[in-house]
């Protein structure tokens, strides 16, 4: 019997594992000014992952509010990609980071 209830300990720890291991691995902020590096870009979703210069991530999905420039001039979405320097201004909702607006430095 108690054979048995340690392998279902072992069981549910290795699926907690698999689980947590599929995250991304995000950080949520204060409401602020960031700057960083996208790391990732999903158009799908109008997402991205931006690692700041204090080795945060943020996730940010864009709203119909989020204002995105690079140069001054507002841009696609589709004009973003990894690699890219970016400021990020974000305003703290809960646990849920909103961009307000994004500049695209580079």
């Amino acid at each position: 019997m108690m054979k048995k209830n340690v392998l279902k300990l072992i069981g549910l720890a290795g699926i907690l594992l698999a689980i947590n291991a599929c995250g991304e691995g995000t950080d949520v902020v204060d409401s602020g000014t960031y700057q960083g590096v996208v790391k990732e870009v999903e158009p799908e979703k109008t997402e991205i992952y931006v690692e700041t210069d204090d080795n945060k991530t943020l996730e940010l999905y864009f709203t119909d509010q989020t204002i995105l420039t690079q140069n001054g001039q507002a841009v696609d979405f589709s004009t973003l990609q990894e690699g890219q320097n970016v400021e990020v201004e974000v305003e703290k909702v809960g646990k849920r980071l909103d961009p307000i607006s994004v500049e695209i430095l580079d």
